[in-house]
């Protein structure tokens, strides 16, 4: 009885050691980029998810604050602002690209699988 007792103790102090970290970011399928609206692939709601071909406007949770993302699209895709008057930016999202803290965050509007005319940004 005692070994099975000992045994017991030991695998339930080192669960905490093996056990994923509850914050970790969910698994970007193939073909997806995830867009978080805080830094660290964290944020209220989860991950935002864009699949190409087109157009996406981001959701209201990371429209001008996505301040991270993951991205698995199976070519570029393009983060899209919106600058007014008619005029946008651009920024490339490369297959496999990632941030923990993006630059781009409060310019983030949506994405899409081609420039949609927009200057690089």
């Amino acid at each position: 009885m005692r070994p099975v007792l000992i045994t017991s103790v030991l695998l339930a102090a080192l669960a905490p050691l093996t056990a994923p970290p509850a914050h970790a970011a969910a698994a970007v399928p193939p073909g997806h980029v995830y867009f978080w609206a805080e830094p660290g692939q964290m944020g209220p709601g989860g991950a935002w998810d864009y699949a190409p071909p087109g157009y996406k406007e981001a959701a209201p949770r990371v429209k001008r604050h996505a301040y991270s993302f993951d991205s698995h699209a199976p070519g570029t895709v393009y983060a899209i602002s919106f600058q007014g008057g008619g005029a946008c930016l651009y920024r490339a999202i490369r297959p496999d690209d990632y941030s923990d803290n993006w630059s781009w965050a409060t310019k983030f509007d949506g994405v899409s699988d081609t420039t949609m005319g927009c200057e690089a940004g």
